[in-house]
Formats: C-alpha cells, sequence, structure tokens
C-alpha cells in the first residue's frame, strides 16, 4: 500500500505539483498528427498535465500550443481565426504566432508597441512518425525526443492510435505492468486444452500464477514473469516501464515485438492513452475496432466514437462506463470469463472502476505486485529528488536508454534472464532467424 500523502504526490500532475514538476522534464505525447490534418485546419482543445491548451496547424503546417486563455481578457483562443501564420482572438483581433509572440494588435492605435510586451503562454511541439511532442518544461533549449524505437520506424511502417481512459494516469499504467492479470481477466475461459501444444499460449493457460523478478534499469523498471515450458525450461514475460509513463508490455516474442504504450495524463483523473508501433499487417485489425484472434478476446483499439471539439471529446470508445462497457452477462456466464469483448475494453473497465484515483491506502498487495511496488518506489524516488535537490533523471537528457524491447522467450531454467537476453532486449536490432510461431492462438502471449 502507499501513504495517502505519497499517493497524492504520484497522482497529481497539474502545474506547481511535484509529479507535474518531473512530467515536464520531458517532451510529453499531446496528440496525434491527424489530429490537425492539414495546414490552416480548425484549432483543437488539449488537456495536457492539467492545463487547458489549444492546438493548431499554421497555414506553413508548422504546429502551435498555446494556453486556451488569450492573454488579454480570458477569451478562449480555441474560437480564434487560424490565418497564414498565427491564431487570432475574435474578441479583439490580437494574432499570436507559435512561439505565442503578439506579432498584431488592430485594436490598438497603429504607433502602439504594446504587442511587443504581450506574449501567450506557448509550448515548443515537435512532430515525430504521427505524434506532436509537446515541451512544458522550465529549459529554454528542451532535451532530446527520447529513442522509443516504434516512434522511430522508417516513413510508412509505423501506425499510431489513441484512447481516452477515464482515471488517473497511475492506475491505468500500472494495469499495463500487471502480468498475472492476464490468465483471469484476459484468458479466465479459454482451457488449457484449446492452446497449441509448446507454445507461450499454453504455457501460460498451464500456469496462471507466475513467479517475478524486477530490476531498477536506467530508464525505469523491467520484471521477468517466469513459468515453467519444457522439462528444463522456463517461459520469460518480459516487460518495461519508462520514465515518465511509458510501459512495453510483454505481448509477442523478444527481440520481434516493437510496441510502445504512453500513459499521458490530460490532468489528474483522465489519461489518454496513445500506441505506437509498426503497422498493422492484413488481419491485424483496424483503425475501427480489432478482429477476434480468439474466443473470448481480442487485440487491438476498440471501436471509438467520432471525436467532438469537447476538452474530453477525442478519442472515445463506444463501449463505456455509461453503458457498462457492453458487458454481456449472458457470454460471460457460459463462454467469457466477462462477458467484455476485447482485451482493451476488459482493462479499462477495470481500470476505469477503481475510480478517478484508487485510494492506494486500502491495498493489500501481493507478490504478483512486485514490479508495481518497485515502480511505485522509482517514481517517488524521482520525484523528491527533483523537489529537493533539483536531480532529474538519466532519461531526461540521454535518449538512448529508451531503446529496448519486450516480450516473451524461453530459456534454460539455470539462465540468468538479464545476461541472457541483453541482445533481444536491444532495439534497432535485427533477428531474423527467430520464431514467431511459439506465441500460440491465444492473444496476449
Amino acid at each position: 500500500m502507499l501513504s495517502k500523502e505519497d499517493n497524492e504526490l504520484l497522482t497529481r500532475v497539474g502545474p506547481g505539483t511535484p509529479m507535474g514538476d518531473l512530467m515536464r522534464q520531458y517532451w510529453v505525447p499531446a496528440l496525434l498528427s491527424e489530429e490537425l490534418p492539414a495546414p490552416g485546419c480548425p484549432p483543437v482543445r488539449i488537456r495536457l498535465l492539467g492545463e487547458s491548451l489549444v492546438a493548431f496547424r499554421t497555414g506553413t503546417g508548422e504546429v502551435g500550443l498555446l494556453e486556451h486563455a488569450c492573454p488579454h481578457r480570458g477569451a478562449s483562443l480555441f474560437f480564434g481565426r487560424n490565418e497564414a501564420d498565427g491564431l487570432r482572438c475574435v474578441y479583439h483581433g490580437w494574432k499570436f504566432d507559435v512561439a505565442g509572440r503578439c506579432i498584431d494588435m488592430p485594436s490598438e492605435p497603429p504607433e502602439s508597441t504594446f504587442k511587443h510586451r504581450v506574449r501567450a503562454t506557448a509550448y515548443p511541439c515537435r512532430e515525430r512518425n504521427g505524434v506532436v511532442w509537446a515541451y512544458l518544461g522550465p529549459r529554454a533549449t528542451p532535451p532530446p525526443l527520447p529513442d522509443l524505437e516504434p516512434n522511430m520506424l522508417p516513413a510508412g511502417t509505423w501506425t499510431v492510435a489513441a484512447v481516452l481512459r477515464e482515471c488517473n494516469w497511475l492506475q491505468a499504467l500500472e494495469g499495463d505492468i500487471d502480468t498475472a492479470h492476464l490468465g483471469f481477466l484476459h484468458l479466465g475461459a479459454i482451457p488449457v486444452d484449446a492452446a497449441t501444444p509448446g507454445t507461450f499460449s499454453e504455457y501460460t493457460l498451464r500456469d496462471r500464477a507466475p513467479r517475478y523478478q524486477v530490476a531498477v534499469t536506467d530508464y525505469g523498471t523491467m520484471y521477468g514473469a517466469y513459468r515453467p515450458a519444457g522439462a528444463d525450461t522456463y517461459y520469460w514475460r518480459i516487460a518495461h516501464f519508462l520514465l515518465p509513463f511509458y510501459t512495453m508490455p510483454p505481448v509477442g516474442v523478444l527481440g520481434h515485438k516493437i510496441v510502445v504504450r504512453a500513459w499521458v495524463p490530460m490532468d489528474d483523473e483522465h489519461t489518454m492513452f496513445i500506441m505506437m508501433g509498426p503497422r498493422p499487417t492484413t488481419g491485424s485489425g483496424t483503425s475501427n475496432g480489432s478482429t477476434t484472434t480468439f474466443e473470448g478476446a481480442t487485440l487491438g483499439r476498440p471501436p471509438l466514437l467520432p471525436n467532438t471539439t469537447d476538452w474530453y471529446g477525442r478519442w472515445r470508445p463506444v463501449a463505456n462506463s455509461t453503458n457498462d462497457y457492453l458487458i454481456d452477462r449472458e457470454k460471460q456466464r457460459t463462454r467469457s470469463y466477462t462477458g467484455i469483448d476485447g482485451i482493451h475494453m476488459q482493462d479499462q473497465a477495470i481500470t476505469e472502476s477503481m475510480g478517478p484515483i484508487v485510494d492506494r491506502s486500502k491495498e493489500r498487495l501481493s507478490s504478483s505486485d512486485t514490479m508495481i511496488i518497485k515502480t511505485r518506489q522509482v517514481l517517488l524516488q524521482a520525484v523528491k529528488a527533483l523537489r529537493t535537490t533539483g536531480a532529474t533523471p538519466l532519461s531526461v537528457d540521454d535518449p538512448s536508454v529508451y531503446r529496448v524491447r519486450a516480450g516473451g522467450v524461453v530459456l534454460p531454467r539455470d539462465a540468468d534472464w538479464i545476461e541472457a537476453t541483453r541482445e533481444l532486449r536491444a532495439a534497432f536490432v535485427e533477428h531474423p532467424g527467430l520464431d514467431l510461431s511459439i506465441t500460440g492462438n491465444v492473444p496476449g502471449a
């Protein structure tokens, strides 16, 4: 469990909060490039780290991110005119460029120089592989973008998606570093004999209580969850937490799987889940949902409602708390563990059901929560170090620490799992000889 004080420390992300200060040391995924589809397109409301912002794309294609309230009288710049080189407030015509400079003030006399003394709050933006990154931190020169492999794939080979989750960022992220729930929440209704023998799928279903080893790393934490495979081998699921809010889940074959998931805090009670990875192959799902890959479980992004212009109107699932995530009680009774369709929506229902911010002082943690415990410790240490001494984690200035991969692997029982997988965990390395069929026929393995 956590004390109420530490729970507050980890979950609050607004301006001036210790966790908010830590996250502002990093570039943050703010929105998808497709949300600003063309130069001069309408602006978009964005909630990010507890701030209300407006994103826009100028006539030359540059992305700007401004505080939504005009510095003149507080009118929202969401209603502004997106002109060639900036966003013009329609109240009195003040116009701001992407750096927040007031470049036109037609309500003042021509000889006035007041516009040179007015600035809107603006944050630098960069685009890479379909993600608009923003820097909300204190440095005049921002640190480098992180070397996240799926966000650095060659043109035409990557994909990105987003889904809103209505809860605090930390409880959403913690569900992603909890491998023990796989055998229950997602695969609880699937019998062992349904899996292909000698595969990750069989090993997962045969032993639903893996053992854990956890290591602190330069980028955050890493776990190895292991269970018996063959007579003298273990099946290891190796995954990562990367500061400040990224995960790499252990789905697929280690050395081949390239994926990262960002749990970006919109504010204390809303999270934007952003997935980055290779472009899916035919039959692996579409941007409008997912295909079923095994009875009772699906992978990929869930079906979404049309985006609206509301602060929380982006990337909302069709299944949500207002319709009980479309739970089918008859299906739950006869052939599904949850009655909720899709791995993503099963996770979403559970983490949102905890409330906007779960009270961790009431928890009873077990051995399967080892990775969650260690990750909280690392986060607390980083927050307190920044608050007391100004020290930042290594990952702020060294983008190379993010060059890792996650996934599953079978190792001899006497192997050192960290040393034995060092090369397979390295990003940007080809391993053409890997047997990808070893995952089997159960999603999530």
